[in-house]
């Protein structure tokens, strides 16, 4: 598939997928640092993470209209890029909990930073027949580091490393996220050529992109984090190898799907494909509630649930390149990331209190009607005709 794709596209693929390798060598391994090394709690736990993905929500929107106003978009990748994968592997030197949450925070700046700028340059780069297939071509590679990561930060661990060695070794494959943003993108794409950004104002936005900022901000809130399912698995008798290699293979079916989910919305449309993955995330979600059967088959939920979505992270993309105008484009991004990212935050606060107080099941319940009514706002708001996508 990538032999069809625009070149900026292959190289940002390829850039994901080594920066996510580099990413997810430390996420699973950063809580037990934080509580065993370090000596927080949970609350500290839950002070970083929340923290840092609060600021690298509310950067998307600011990175993705200075791009829109003509600051460089290579710049603001390479920048977004470059600071992550310069503090990323410092955590491993940290003596306090309070050093890690600055540096975490400094790797999330970086990563609201890049996220719209880049974005914008994929949807530029494929046109509107390839876009679909463009951004599943970029996610599978995104999955399929955060797959390789934990891999590799497993085989550090057995061959003896400390945690903390296992850190600075991500700095590997940070350093060939730069040396490709270097050598692989243009350092005039789209940047050159951009006008004024136009004012910003919700009614002024297509009908279609409105629709698909409230519903995929609806379905954020019903997401189930995977902290949770983890538990949910291990509930029902996944021992913990059995929750590694389950983990790791759900970031492996995500990148299987995304491409093909995401060609498909180039011929089939992006909202049928939405529709149908985000249905699919319903019914997964009632089945998880209803399940107390084995190993195997909660493994398949698990997996089940990741395949449902990565079956519609290209299509969304897709879609806010699709309705956004060309002058507003990164900044649609942004705005796009940005409700996604902040409503995650209190989905996961309501999720974990459901299940506190009410049981797993409601928790499961509750999260399946949000989707639902997620897709029904997102059919009700971009049922307008769509752009012609068809290959």
């Amino acid at each position: 598939m990538s032999f069809s794709l625009p070149r900026t596209v292959v190289v940002l693929g390829l850039v994901s997928f080594f920066n996510d390798a580099a990413s997810e060598m430390i996420a699973p391994l950063l809580p037990l640092f934080l509580t065993v090394t370090l000596g927080g709690g949970p609350a500290v736990v839950g002070l970083v993470e929340g923290l840092a993905e609060a600021a690298a929500s509310l950067l998307k929107l600011v990175s993705g209209r200075l791009a829109d106003r003509g600051w460089n978009h290579k710049g603001l990748v390479l920048g977004g890029y470059g600071v992550s994968n310069a503090v990323r592997p410092l955590i491993g030197l940290a003596l306090s909990w309070g050093w890690v949450l600055a540096l975490r925070f400094l790797d999330r700046i970086g990563k609201g930073l890049r996220a719209s700028p880049r974005d914008a340059l994929i949807a530029a780069a494929a046109g509107e027949k390839r876009r679909g297939r463009a951004f599943g071509f970029h996610r599978a590679l995104d999955n399929g580091g955060a797959m390789l990561g934990p891999l590799v930060a497993f085989g550090l661990l057995s061959a003896g490393l400390p945690l903390q060695h296992v850190f600075l070794w991500s700095l590997v494959p940070g350093v060939l996220v730069i040396l490709l943003l270097l050598k692989g993108l243009d350092d005039t794409l789209v940047s050159a050529a951009a006008a004024p950004a136009a004012p910003l104002r919700w009614r002024g936005l297509d009908t279609r992109l409105r629709g698909l900022i409230v519903a995929a901000g609806g379905l954020a809130l019903a997401s189930v984090p995977e902290a949770f399912l983890v538990l949910w698995a291990s509930a029902r008798g996944l021992d913990l190898a059995g929750v590694s290699l389950t983990w790791a293979a759900a970031n492996g079916v995500k990148a299987l799907v995304a491409a093909p989910a995401g060609a498909a919305s180039d011929r089939f449309g992006r909202l049928p494909v939405l529709a149908v993955g985000w249905v699919a995330r319903f019914g997964i979600l009632i089945g998880m509630a209803l399940s107390h059967t084995g190993p195997i088959a909660i493994a398949a939920f698990f997996l089940a649930y990741a395949a449902s979505v990565a079956a519609t992270e290209g299509a969304e993309r897709a879609l806010v390149g699709d309705v956004a105008s060309s002058g507003n484009r990164a900044t649609a991004y942004g705005l796009y990331h940005m409700v996604v990212g902040l409503a995650a935050l209190p989905g996961a606060l309501l999720f974990g209190a459901l299940w506190q107080w009410s049981g797993e099941a409601t928790a499961f319940f509750s999260a399946a009607a949000l989707g639902l009514l997620s897709t029904m706002i997102l059919l009700r708001l971009s049922g307008n005709p769509e752009p012609n996508t068809r290959a």
